[in-house]
C-alpha cells in the first residue's frame, strides 16, 4: 500500500471497496487535515471532528476524486469550509482582530512566539491562494516533496514547479503584511516548514478510518458531520467496542511515540553539533584536495627542472669537448713558425 499513489488508493477504494486502501490514505493525510483544523478551529476536540468529517466527505466522494492529482488540496479545502462551519465569524474576527494587534512583534520574537501570531491566520492566507499555488505549496511545505517529486505529481518542469512554490509564498508574504507583519518569504517558508504539520493524536486514524468505513454503507457524509454531542459520544463508544485490540496497541504506540520524542528533544544539540562537523570535514576535504593539486603541480615542475638540468649539464659537457677539439692541432700537420724557422 505505501507504494501506491493517491488516486490509485482512491480507484482501490471505490473500485473494490478496499478498506486497506482508504485506511492507508487517512494515515496519509490525518496530520495534515488536523493540524489545519486545529489552527482554525483553536479546540483540539474540534479539530478531531473537523477531521473526521473531512475525512468522511473523502468518503462520500472518493469516485469524483480518484483522478485529482493533489488529493492534499482537497482535503485541506474541504477542512476549511466544515472548520469556517463550525466556529461563529464573529469569534474568528476577534481572534484575527487580536492577533493583528501582536503581528509586529515578530521581528524580535523567538520563532515558536512567532509561529504562534502566524498560525491563527495560515489557513485563511492559504484559502486565498489559487488552487495551483494553493496545491504547490501543501506539497513542499506540508508533504515536504521535492522540486522533482512536485514536478512529477503536478505534471510541469522542475523549474516551473520551484517557481510556482516561489509566487505563492510570495503571495502569502503579501497577504501577511497587509495585517502589519513584515517578514520574508524565505523566512516565513521556515516558520511554516518547521511547524505547519503536527501530529494527530494516537488512535484518531483508526477511529476515523472504522468511521468512514460505517458511514459509507449506514449513513450520508451530511448526517455524519451534523450528529448531536451525544449520539457522537455513542458512535464513539461503539467504534470503541470494535477496534478495542486496535485502541489498545494505539496507547502503547502513544506512549512509545511520547519516548521517541523525548530521545529526539534530547538529540537536537547533538544534531547540531554533527552538522558542524560535517560542514569542518567538508571544508578539510575542500583543502586536501587542493593541496593535492598543488603537490601534483609542484611535481610536475620539479621533474621539469631536473630534465632542463641534466641537458643543460650535457650540453656544457658537449661545449667543453669542443673547444677542447677545436684548441688541439690537427695529426700529421707541422707547425711553422710565423719566421719560417
Amino acid at each position: 500500500m505505501n507504494s501506491l499513489t493517491d488516486p490509485q488508493l482512491l480507484r482501490d477504494y471505490t473500485d473494490r471497496r478496499s478498506e486497506a486502501a482508504f485506511t492507508e490514505l487517512v494515515r496519509r493525510h490525518v496530520d495534515l487535515v488536523y493540524s489545519a483544523a486545529l489552527r482554525m478551529v483553536g479546540d483540539a476536540h474540534l479539530a478531531e471532528d473537523v477531521a473526521q468529517g473531512a475525512f468522511v466527505a473523502l468518503a462520500q466522494n472518493a469516485r469524483q476524486l480518484k483522478d485529482h492529482p493533489v488529493l492534499s488540496g482537497w482535503l485541506h479545502r474541504t477542512a476549511q469550509n466544515l472548520a469556517s462551519k463550525a466556529v461563529r465569524s464573529d469569534v474568528r474576527r476577534r481572534v484575527r482582530e487580536q492577533e493583528a494587534a501582536t503581528m509586529n512583534e515578530l521581528l524580535s520574537a523567538e520563532p515558536d512566539a512567532a509561529w504562534k501570531h502566524i498560525a491563527p491566520q495560515l489557513d485563511a492566507a492559504l484559502g486565498e491562494l489559487g488552487e495551483a499555488d494553493r496545491d504547490a505549496v501543501l506539497l513542499r511545505y506540508f508533504e515536504r516533496k521535492s522540486a522533482s517529486e512536485m514536478a512529477q505529481t503536478l505534471g510541469i518542469s522542475k523549474e516551473a514547479a520551484q517557481k510556482r512554490v516561489s509566487r505563492a509564498v510570495e503571495r502569502l508574504r503579501e497577504f501577511f503584511a497587509k495585517r502589519g507583519l513584515t517578514v520574508g518569504a524565505n523566512g516565513l517558508a521556515v516558520v511554516i516548514t518547521a511547524n505547519a504539520v503536527q501530529a494527530a493524536p494516537v488512535g484518531l486514524a483508526l477511529t476515523i478510518s472504522t468511521a468512514a468505513a460505517l458511514t459509507g454503507t449506514t449513513l450520508t457524509a451530511t448526517k455524519a458531520i451534523a450528529m448531536t454531542a451525544v449520539q457522537k459520544t455513542v458512535f464513539t463508544a461503539t467504534i470503541a467496542v470494535l477496534a478495542g485490540a486496535g485502541i489498545y496497541e494505539a496507547r502503547k504506540a502513544s506512549q512509545l511515540s511520547d519516548q521517541v520524542q523525548t530521545v529526539q528533544r534530547e538529540q537536537a544539540p547533538l544534531v547540531g553539533q554533527l552538522q558542524q562537523l560535517q560542514r569542518e570535514r567538508d571544508d578539510a576535504s575542500n583543502q586536501l584536495v587542493t593541496l593535492k593539486s598543488d603537490n601534483e603541480r609542484l611535481s610536475r615542475n620539479t621533474v621539469e627542472l631536473l630534465r632542463l638540468r641534466n641537458e643543460i649539464s650535457l650540453t656544457r659537457h658537449e661545449l667543453v669537448e669542443l673547444q677542447q677539439s677545436n684548441n688541439k692541432p690537427a695529426s700529421g700537420r707541422a707547425v711553422t713558425s710565423p719566421y719560417g724557422i
